[in-house]
């Protein structure tokens, strides 16, 4: 047992403000005055930080900005490059992985080594990169940076060892796979065009070599010229001369002909017996107007020419519109014998690549389907069926769909939330889905032995809600609900919320869900909350509204008279609005003509409406326009199903509404919260005027979080992809602070109001921007008549407390330290049918800490985290047993008392990126890890932690990133990850006939190691690139093979090493005797030449 009674480390000698009416903290640090009986504080602690560790797990969505699109058609698995240098890899659903480039240099192109489980990719940097897939967390084996030349096209022909790179320069260079060096072997733009040839041709746009004969490679140049270069004769065998700009080239498979497409929207084919002038010329989508010219098209970007075993060749190409039609969507255009469809896409096309049966150029190409990457999606389009339809994305891609403006993460969830949802999401699930399988299935993925429950609640601009089932590392979505449909439409350029220019007036901005009552809610941007409850069973409802006025007036002054007349907390039951009273006014609004200006932003719908299974709304709470003035943005909010309350708060002040009798109980400015024991002495509203400041005000205003950090705007506008500064702006006046005195975050539970109580009770904990925290004692009535029938009473304001910065996070202990949670009602269908034999009652779980004394005592520990500080509080004493300066440069961000290891800890977030966490309840820093060194809005907006060690935040605009502080999840994730490499036979190339490759020339007769190999074509230029050794090579063979591959692999990757140093002994061999040869050679050249020279001649 560690009895924390010694002085800790981390802790501060005193603390500022300590406890209001209670023993402060004393000097020794984080050691009270009046020390409680060590039976109260004896907390066996277990965790330590040996079970911590931080690592991202997975990331989910669509890959923002991608640049680049490739396929493995024997492995089927698909890879995407971004221009942040990300590139993911997706296999079957499960089968989805995340790599980064360490120099974050955006992805120009990329290349899988076809069933090899190797890709390389092409990056703006100018640099090439090789990663081993043969591994669940893919590294990179070998990168080359080029010097002094742009990489523009690369191409790897199938089962080749020799990638071909061409460059802004003109030029072709060949780089070895297997040691990433580049050859001497090099195609010069200035051999390769004619010497007459007086302009350049402009960066390589296309390689590839002939399916005819891989011995002939078609070089395509930017500026319209096309060469087919002999690699044996090292001499061109054609040149092409046209006058548009080529943008890509694209083989028939029998090596005869060839498309291309050009810039001003024409595909033109060439025939190999005559290449003076193309063999077809054909402008799509440009027609012949009454002069007789055709109209101008846009360029065709990409084209593909595959044959068909059964049917006409398919010309896929995008792009290549007219310029006339205004507004037109991007399209891709599938020509099959003379139909053409023209598909239409939601956004501009990135890149597209057209699925075949073979890997094999020389083959009939079967087309099955063609991958489209867009801007912001992936789509998939079945090119087996005439109306071409697109499969059902398995992966979520569409998470952006509206730009995200909130997150919620939820682990360990009730078992039985997951396939209800699911159930009623289905049904509203788009149809006209291909009927054949995913295409994209390579990989293996089985569900790991360490998986619960989890789901994941994404908020966005458009007011819809996401529920998500995150377990297991997977992604799907479960349940769509739009709360915009509970509001009539609002006609453009009328209403409140265009008054106030908001473009996004049903935006989301924080969610609160009981996973156990099922019960959920959502606080919007234009300052309304809408309560929902889940039915099974549709139903007819009349959508119940509560206008709150929650506004408070700075010219009204409060003497201390009027204070002592006034008390801001009545008698028990006197406070409780009649039920008429449709505007609660919160004390001290007393504006005469105020009223007149009472409306809401929003207007919600008045007549009935049938609403569907599922969430269904229950109660709409609006806060009202005051004097012109808009309603200030709700900052904070809690919900308890067990006591059927509701609690929200603003820069103004609090309210509490009973959600189950539809009634505000409570509307009282922040000031007011505090009655006679304001810790400032406050005796004006306004703060301009007769400001009476401490020691203790001035310190912490200093330290203070500006609430209005970008929660005055909207949720989607620019300003939250900006970046976010290490430390806060000195710049904000403190006064402007103090004048909008937030309510930051709000906490319902059992504890005790105060000093003198012996049972806990219902309170509720309010935490506020300046650092102050405040307890409110609920009266509930118990029984169930009573309870729909009685007011809840609001006792007086019991402790306050001190800490510095916004309180962001409350908790409670129990005695031994475990995790108190918060009391529920089990979740009951209000719209099921009545059954005379059970009658509906509420059932109520309370985790009382006064339900076991004997184990633990009586009280509780009460952990309140700030922006700057946490606390941990002896209940109902109110005595401060421990304190921890989290940060002094930094602000906490978001903080969380989580579950990990059936123990408990403290979770936070800092502005400065780094993530960590303490011990409870001694707050022992146990991890401290600088995560994320540049935080963005967005992040600190989205960012959350869970139990069993989990976290996640929106790292683009169109992504989730999950990652896991628990050491025992990082030991076990490669058993949680898919494979993305499965071994599996390279199909055999068809038999070609005697004729055929007797006619058609013998691709297979080509070496490409006596042509680019040291021996023929030397070293390249040490200058030209560097060659650097990577960090995943047999190591990651090593840790692949522990996974699901087993003995079986490992075995065969020790064959292979065995192979690989045998092979690198007869390189290395090879090389010696070719280097003693030359130097034998250059030794009898040099003898000769100076065997009759005199001395004086040299």
């Amino acid at each position: 047992m560690k009895k924390f009674r010694k002085v800790l480390d981390g802790l501060t000698t005193s603390s500022p403000g300590g406890t209001i009416g209670s023993p402060s903290c004393g000097s020794a640090a984080g050691t009270p005055t009046t020390a409680p009986t060590p039976k109260e504080i004896d907390v066996q602690e277990t965790l330590v930080s040996e079970n911590f560790q931080l690592c991202k797990t997975v990331r989910h969505g669509f890959p923002y900005q991608p640049t680049a699109l490739a396929f493995d058609p024997v492995q089927k698995i698909l890879a995407i490059g971004s221009r942040s240098g990300g590139v993911r890899i997706l296999g079957r659903p499960g089968v989805d992985c995340y790599c980064q480039h360490e120099s974050g240099a955006a992805v120009l192109q990329l290349q899988f080594l076809i069933n090899e489980g190797a890709l390389v990719t092409a990056c703006a940097d100018d640099t090439l990169h090789l990663w081993n897939l043969r591994q669940r967390r893919p590294a990179v084996l070998h990168s080359l940076k080029f010097n002094r030349e742009r990489i523009t096209f690369c191409h790897l022909p199938f089962q080749s060892k020799w990638l071909y790179v061409g460059t802004e320069r003109g030029n072709t260079h060949i780089v070895n796979i297997e040691s990433f060096i580049l050859s001497g072997y090099v195609i010069m733009w200035n051999k390769a065009i004619e010497l007459s040839t007086k302009t350049h041709p402009g960066p390589v746009v296309h390689l590839s070599d002939s399916p005819k004969d891989e011995g002939k490679l078609l070089i395509g140049f930017e500026g319209g010229t096309i060469v087919q270069w002999d690699l044996r004769a090292k001499k061109a065998d054609f040149r092409i001369y046209y006058d548009e700009a080529i943008h890509s080239v694209s083989w028939h498979h029998e090596g005869k002909q060839f498309m291309c497409s050009h810039s001003d929207g024409s595909l033109t084919l060439w025939n190999l017996r005559n290449t003076t002038k193309p063999f077809q010329v054909t402008f799509p989508h440009g027609k012949i107007q009454k002069d007789g010219r055709k109209e101008s098209c846009k360029p065709i970007l990409k084209v593909e020419y595959k044959t068909s075993r059964n049917s006409e060749p398919f010309v896929i190409f995008s792009g290549g519109l007219s310029y006339d039609k205004a507004g037109r969507r991007p399209a891709l255009t599938i020509m099959h014998g003379k139909a053409i469809t023209v598909l239409e896409m939601d956004y501009p096309i990135v890149e597209f690549m057209v699925l075949c049966e073979t890997p094999y150029n020389n083959e009939v190409q079967d087309p099955y389907a063609v991958v489209v990457l867009l801007e912001k999606d992936l789509i998939v389009v079945d090119l087996t069926q005439s109306n071409f339809p697109v499969f059902e994305n398995p992966y979520p891609m569409d998470i952006h769909e509206s730009p995200v403006t909130c997150t919620a993460y939820f682990a360990d969830c009730p078992p039985d939330i997951i396939p209800i949802l699911y159930s009623i999401g289905a049904k509203h699930k788009k149809t006209g889905y291909s009927h054949k399988e995913w295409p994209i299935g390579g990989g293996t993925w089985t569900l790991g032995s360490h998986t619960y429950p989890e789901i994941i609640i994404t908020g966005h601009a458009d007011g819809s809600i996401k529920f998500w089932d995150a377990s297991a590392f997977t992604l799907q979505m479960l349940y769509k609900l739009k709360t915009s449909k509970v509001f009539e439409k609002p006609k453009p350029g009328e209403g409140r919320a265009a008054e106030l220019g908001e473009e996004d007036p049903f935006a989301v901005q924080m969610v609160s869900w009981c996973p156990h009552s099922r019960i959920f809610c959502v606080v919007s941007i234009s300052a309304h909350i809408i309560l929902y409850r889940f039915s099974k069973y549709d139903a007819n409802t009349q959508i119940v509204s509560l206008e709150v006025r929650l506004q408070c007036e700075p010219e009204d002054i409060i003497t201390p008279s009027e204070n002592e007349n006034n008390p801001c907390f009545s008698e028990p039951g006197s406070h409780s609005p009649q039920p008429h009273h449709q505007h609660p006014v919160s004390p001290g609004s007393r504006t005469p003509d105020g009223a007149k200006d009472s409306i809401p932003c929003l207007k919600v719908k008045d007549k009935m409406v049938r609403v569907p299974p599922g969430y269904q709304s229950d109660l709409v709470i609006q806060l009202l326009w005051v004097d012109g003035e808009p309603p200030q943005q709700i900052t904070s909010l809690d919900i308890n199903s067990a006591y059927g309350l509701l609690a929200f708060g603003n820069c103004n002040g609090l309210a509490v509404v009973d959600y189950l009798q539809k009634t505000v109980i409570l509307c009282i400015s922040t000031l007011d919260l505090y009655g006679a024991t304001d810790p400032y002495q406050r005796l004006t509203r306004s703060p301009r005027r007769n400001r009476q400041s401490t020691s203790g005000l001035t310190e912490l205003t200093d330290n203070q979080q500006s609430i209005d950090m970008e929660r005055s705007k909207s949720p989607t506008s620019e300003s939250r992809e900006n970046s976010f500064s290490r430390s806060r702006s000195s710049s904000v006046s403190s006064i402007d602070r103090d004048t909008k005195e937030a309510v930051t975050t709000l906490q319902f539970g059992e504890s005790y109001g105060r000093k003198s109580d012996v049972l806990p009770t219902p309170c509720l904990w309010v935490g506020t921007s300046l650092g102050v925290v405040i307890l409110i004692p609920l009266s509930i009535p118990t029984d169930h008549e009573e309870r729909m029938e009685d007011p809840v009473t609001v006792g007086p304001s019991g402790a306050v407390q001190m800490l510095k910065g916004s309180v962001l996070r409350f908790g409670f202990l129990d005695c031994n330290g475990a995790l108190i949670q918060n009391p529920y009602e089990v979740w009951r269908d209000l719209n099921a049918p009545e059954d005379p034999d059970r009658p509906r009652r509420r059932k109520l779980v309370h985790f009382s800490p006064s339900s076991s004394q004997d184990a633990f005592g009586e009280g509780h520990l009460a952990v309140v985290c700030s922006e700057r500080q946490a606390k941990v509080f002896l209940m109902p004493s109110q005595s401060c047993l421990f304190v921890h300066n989290i940060t002094e440069s930094s602000f906490v961000l978001r903080a969380d008392v989580v579950s990990l290891c059936n123990s408990v800890c403290l979770a936070c977030f800092c502005a400065n990126g780094h993530v960590m966490t303490l011990s409870l309840p001694s707050l022992r820093p146990l991890m401290d890890v600088n995560y994320l060194p540049l935080t963005d809005m967005r992040i600190a907006r989205t960012f959350c932690f869970t139990n069993e060690g989990q976290a996640l935040y929106l790292s683009s605009p169109t992504e989730i990133q999950r990652i896991t502080y628990s050491q025992e999840m990082c030991d076990n994730l490669q058993e949680m990850l898919g494979e993305l490499f499965t071994p599996i036979e390279t199909p055999e190339a068809q038999n070609r006939g005697f004729l055929k490759g007797f006619f058609g020339g013998n691709a297979h007769t080509f070496d490409r190691e006596e042509l680019f190999g040291e021996a023929a074509a030397g070293k390249a230029s040490r200058s030209l690139a560097q060659h650097i050794p990577g960090q995943g090579g047999v190591e990651g063979m090593k840790v692949a093979a522990s996974g699901a591959v087993g003995e079986l692999a490992r075995a065969r990757i020790a064959l292979d090493e065995r192979g690989q140093r045998l092979g690198e002994l007869e390189e290395r061999t090879a090389l010696m005797m070719t280097s003693a040869e030359t130097f034998s050679k250059h030794a009898h050249e040099l003898m000769l030449k100076c065997k009759d020279k005199k001395w004086y001649q040299f």
